[in-house]
């Protein structure tokens, strides 16, 4: 009965393997190898090559969020379309329909935001 077991707990051992070894040869390899010499430009605050022009606990403007949720939600239209565009043949006309419908609500809620003028930036 456990010899059934016995190729899924290989695979776990070796995925374990697989997975932490690298992480700590690699830890290990930089303590040995590589030199610790912290100097003040290394400790600075870093982004984009520029230095931070203010705290980093500030508060965003909403159109960052908002554009990343219409990014996620046009992102997400494409994870339908391609599933469906493959199977197209084997679903028939219902399939056709009711992607025409999802597609009819994605148009309408991007006529909306645009017209209220999320997809502008100032």
């Amino acid at each position: 009965m456990l010899q059934n077991y016995f190729p899924i707990l290989l695979f776990l051992i070796i995925a374990i393997v697989v997975g932490v070894l690298p992480m700590l040869l690699g830890k290990g390899l930089s303590m040995v190898l590589g030199t610790n010499r912290p100097d003040a430009a290394k400790l600075s605050p870093y982004e984009c090559g520029f230095e931070a022009f203010e705290d980093a606990r500030m508060q965003f403007d909403v159109r960052y969020y908002l554009v990343a949720i219409l990014f996620i939600l046009f992102d997400l239209e494409v994870a339908f379309l391609v599933p469906w565009a493959l199977v197209l043949k084997e679903i028939g006309i219902f399939g056709f329909i009711s992607m025409m419908i999802f597609l009819a609500v994605l148009v309408v809620g991007f006529a909306y935001e645009w017209k209220k003028g999320a997809l502008e930036w100032e």
